[in-house]
């Protein structure tokens, strides 16, 4: 995948954006959960299709007071509206056997082609018996509408999670290396 700050589109001057902060993000994750427990649906176990879905998977299980999470990856995107022809899933794999019977909430950023999240919820259909779905954001052209949903829009989204370049260590050849030991980070941390 392209470095996760070309999600900024910022390379694309016409492109009409949505932009998401953090703190609209925690109003509209809370949001999201007010209207799973309204519509009567109790999950008991938030699944987060990883990357985009993983900080809003984990505000909504608090919200829900919802304990069991976990994850499923799938690579799908490789920069700016550039796709492979279909989702794949990779590593590490879900342990779908474990959700038997149960009621499972799937939550991802966006439901933009709605590819991803039609493949996982097949797959997650073979052994819970009820999974839903919620995301922040849906596209018009989605093949698959999310049960839940804050927000439709036909923008490009940038997200603060990813609107910004991987953090880097810069390297500097001229200073020696210095060990650093887990007393003395605890030192610095209790100081």
């Amino acid at each position: 995948m392209a470095f996760d700050a070309d999600d900024a589109a910022a390379d694309l001057a016409d492109t009409q954006r949505e932009v998401l902060d953090w703190g609209v993000f925690a109003d509209a994750s809370r949001q999201l959960a007010t209207d799973v427990l309204a519509s009567g649906f109790q999950p008991d176990v938030v699944i987060a299709i990883a990357r985009g879905g993983l900080l809003l998977a984990g505000a909504m299980s608090y919200a829900l007071g919802t304990k069991n999470c976990g994850s499923i990856n799938v690579q799908f995107y490789t920069g700016v509206d550039e796709r492979l022809p279909v989702p794949v899933l990779s590593g590490p794999m879900l342990d779908a056997p474990s959700l038997t019977g149960l009621r499972v909430l799937l939550v991802d950023d966006v439901s933009d082609s709605g590819n991803t999240l039609a493949m996982v919820v097949a797959l997650l259909r073979e052994a819970a018996c009820e999974v839903r779905t919620a995301t922040l954001f849906t596209k018009p052209r989605t093949v698959l509408v999310p049960d839940f949903t804050w927000c439709e829009t036909d923008r490009w989204i940038v997200f603060p999670w990813s609107s910004l370049p991987a953090v880097t260590v810069p390297v500097d050849t001229t200073a020696p290396a210095v060990a650093v030991t887990a007393a003395a980070a605890a030192e610095k941390v209790v100081a």
